[in-house]
């Protein structure tokens, strides 16, 4: 069955588009907030973007391990409300002239442990929605919203920030986790309550779901690689706005347009990446797409003020692009060879590894950016980016070309890839 006609999906996914939106709007909306509001400097610009994805790095192991005690759903439930009303404080402190960076420093950290919990329970949550046969389609579909987000979000957020201003502009960032919620709320689904047949402690079951990453090594490789390129994307994301408003001299509503003319990279490719699994193989998929977007990657820093912001333009929709290609590939993979009793930890093992980088990349972007300039930080980041998919040739993803079939599902394998589907 077409998960078009799948009611539980076509919530989850409307859920899923609404709070898309609300986080790319916010992507623009907020540092355009430091920057215009609060005239904040490179460094803290870093600290800025290095809070959002702290939560990860800091309780990203122990959020898989609830997860996993707790039905998915409900906690995503309580993350859309809880992240509404903390993006919400933000207009309104502004409104009170009582707005700092500190208090954005505290929404953006608390923000993101709401994140870690959506994040990691969504992932989870899929494969008992839908099953693992339709994992590649759901994912698709997912990636495509997202997409469209990425594409749409920016500019709207560059446009409401030109009209109404940045902080006013924030109320939409709540409202689409509002919205998130309303739909998540109506799945009618019934979801199994977790099985526990014994009592463990938070520190077992934790290590038990590292384990099954990094004995797998084919886990271990698409860890390192995600790791290796969210340390540098973050990097060059914590000086993206700074270098297109202070070098390229581009208006708020310039900036949105920028970035969302570069997610139409992201748009294409997941209406499109079925089709290069077909024909490449998904697993395949997931080192090639990282390699042909290594030359856009390096176009990025080489924009300049009139017609030649293209070049940076061109360089998001390359790498746009590649990175969904990819995105689809490894979640789906990871999804399919993982059984349901370690998703939550498997996926949050995973999500502190390669999110876990994401403040250490900030930090460095806004010391660097202090140093060598926000565009000397943006040739380091894209120099890092081109080669992170190095890590899958060492690994058996190097000569596979489709998720194994049957599913490794016992962590006991060690990492032992099953027979090759042909």
């Amino acid at each position: 069955m077409s998960l078009f006609r799948h009611h539980g999906f076509r919530m989850l996914w409307a859920s899923d588009t609404l709070s898309q939106f609300g986080t790319y709007i916010g992507h623009t909306v907020l540092p355009l907030v430091a920057v215009t509001v609060l005239a904040a400097t490179p460094f803290e610009m870093g600290l800025l973007t290095a809070a959002e994805t702290a939560a990860f790095l800091l309780i990203g192991l122990p959020a898989g391990a609830w997860v996993d005690r707790m039905r998915r759903r409900q906690l995503m439930l309580r993350a859309d409300l809880a992240r509404a009303a903390l993006l919400l404080s933000v207009p309104v402190a502004w409104w009170l002239d009582v707005l700092t960076l500190p208090h954005m420093i505290v929404v953006g950290l608390l923000v993101g442990v709401c994140t870690v919990f959506f994040d990691v329970s969504y992932q989870s949550y899929l494969p008992t929605l839908v099953g693992r046969d339709q994992l590649l389609e759901g994912n698709a579909k997912l990636q495509a919203s997202q997409s469209v987000a990425m594409v749409s979000g920016p500019a709207m957020g560059g446009g409401l920030a030109a009209l109404a201003g940045a902080a006013n502009a924030t109320i939409t960032v709540g409202l689409g986790f509002l919205a998130s919620w309303l739909f998540l709320f109506r799945i009618k689904q019934e979801e199994p309550r977790p099985v526990r047949t014994e009592h463990r402690k938070l520190r077992a079951e934790v290590a038990e779901g590292l384990r099954f990453v990094f004995h797998n090594s084919m886990l271990r490789a698409i860890a390192l690689t995600g790791t290796t390129a969210g340390f540098f994307f973050q990097m060059e994301t914590a000086g993206m706005v700074l270098f297109l408003t202070k070098d390229l001299l581009l208006s708020e509503a310039q900036v949105g347009l920028v970035l969302a003319v570069g997610g139409v990279g992201g748009f294409l490719a997941g209406m499109t990446a079925n089709w290069w699994y077909r024909r490449i193989g998904n697993v395949r998929a997931m080192w090639v797409s990282l390699v042909a977007i290594a030359p856009f990657e390096l176009l990025i820093p080489l924009g300049q003020p009139g017609w030649l912001v293209w070049l940076t333009v061109l360089g998001h929709v390359g790498v746009g692009y590649g990175v969904i290609v990819h995105n689809i590939a490894q979640v789906s993979f990871r999804q399919s060879i993982c059984p349901d009793r370690l998703l939550g930890r498997m996926n949050a093992s995973m999500r502190f590894m390669i999110w876990g980088a994401f403040p250490l990349g900030s930090l460095a972007g806004g010391v660097l950016g202090e140093v060598i300039g926000v565009r000397g930080t943006l040739w380091v980041a894209a120099s890092g980016l081109a080669v992170s998919w190095i890590w899958m040739m060492f690994s058996p993803i190097r000569t596979m070309v489709r998720t194994p079939s049957p599913t490794t599902a016992d962590p006991a394998d060690h990492g032992r890839p099953a027979p090759q589907a042909p």
